[in-house]
């Protein structure tokens, strides 16, 4: 194994050797004093880096670095349909933005803090958008790299699809993987079509949810556990009432804490291993084919395996009018086309009885 993937493989046995029990890592963990805060900033956050880093609990700086595809220097040609005016302002904002994510760099690593960069992942050539990336941040072997996936709406951002691309290339170029960074809905949807996103699934996540406490997320698909929580943002702080005031700064900015303290962080930093992948179970693949395109439905699966066999194990569906179908492992055709009557399913998994309905029958 190359040595400079060791922190990695550290941080992925360190991860998941953390406690997760309500009272330990999911409720206002930021109010632990051994737990380490991470800021993390884009460029128009106002920053008076003498009075935050007099705090002394903060470990680390995420510096949004690459936005989509580069800004054009020339403007010529196209360019996405703006104007030569505009195009040349976006270029101007481009241009700040990098000389200031290299100052803050600076002063933020001669202060002691652990560095690392976003890419802010936009609908275009995901390639692209990863070289742009390494071009614009420079990631060097002890700094972060975090894909930033703000939602699933192609129109707006990075398809889910492209995302793993991005990756990909990121580990191509780099040999390490970058962190994922995302909010609930999104990381929800990726863990529960994970047999799809078999890269993003097992990055290491940051969760963004702007909640007190979060007993309902883990473990979720193949995260046990969450890198880092943003847990404070401008939509939850203000002048009265804030999760965590970070001195020196507005209310603005935004707010991470680690489940583990300074120095655990700062051996895990870096991250840039997959998680490891859970075994996907055949009863999921079952149920979700088994649910209709629209309205509820009512069936009865019942698993029937032949003790001392190598028969393949078969089930039966009780329909609604009361016929019952068999199938091997594989839901029928029957199931599928969602032509059972209108009710509620229950299914047996293990000795578990657990009703199914659309709204939750991928939560269990």
């Amino acid at each position: 194994m190359n040595p400079k993937h060791l922190s990695g493989l550290a941080a992925l046995l360190l991860l998941a050797a953390l406690p997760f029990s309500a009272s330990a890592a999911n409720v206002e963990p930021w109010k632990k004093p051994e737990n380490a805060i991470v800021i993390d900033a884009y460029e128009l956050n106002e920053i008076d880096w003498s009075e935050m880093l007099s705090d002394t609990r903060i470990a680390g700086f995420i510096s949004k670095a690459s936005d989509g595809l580069p800004e054009s220097f020339s403007c010529k040609g196209e360019h996405s349909g703006d104007t030569v005016a505009h195009c040349k302002t976006m270029w101007r904002k481009y241009a700040v933005s990098r000389e200031l994510y290299e100052t803050r760099r600076l002063l933020a690593r001669s202060k002691g803090l652990l560095w690392g960069a976003y890419h802010l992942a936009r609908p275009g050539n995901p390639v692209d958008q990863a070289n742009h990336f390494l071009d614009y941040a420079n990631p060097q072997d002890d700094e972060m790299m975090v894909l930033d996936i703000e939602g699933i709406d192609p129109d707006n951002y990075m398809s889910l699809e492209d995302a793993q691309v991005f990756a990909g290339h990121i580990k191509t170029r780099t040999g390490r993987y970058p962190v994922l960074y995302t909010n609930h809905s999104t990381a929800r949807f990726i863990a529960l079509n994970r047999d799809r996103y078999r890269i993003l699934s097992r990055l290491p996540l940051w969760y963004a949810r702007y909640k007190p406490g979060i007993e309902d997320a883990f473990p979720i698909g193949n995260w046990d556990n969450y890198a880092l929580w943003q847990f404070s943002a401008g939509v939850n702080c203000s002048k009265r009432r804030c999760p965590y005031r970070v001195k020196g700064a507005l209310t603005d900015i935004d707010v991470n804490v680690a489940p583990m303290t300074k120095a655990a962080l700062g051996k895990a930093w870096a991250f840039g291993e997959l998680l490891p992948e859970k075994p996907f179970e055949p009863v999921d693949t079952m149920l979700t084919a088994s649910i209709p395109s629209g309205g509820s439905f009512k069936a009865t699966v019942r698993a029937e395996a032949e003790a001392g066999t190598g028969a393949q194990t078969a089930g039966a569906v009780t329909l609604a009018s009361g016929a019952t179908a068999s199938f091997p492992v594989a839901v029928t055709a029957e199931v599928r086309a969602g032509i059972m009557a209108k009710g509620t399913a229950t299914t047996t998994v293990g000795r578990r009885l657990v009703e199914v309905t659309p709204l939750n029958y991928q939560d269990f």
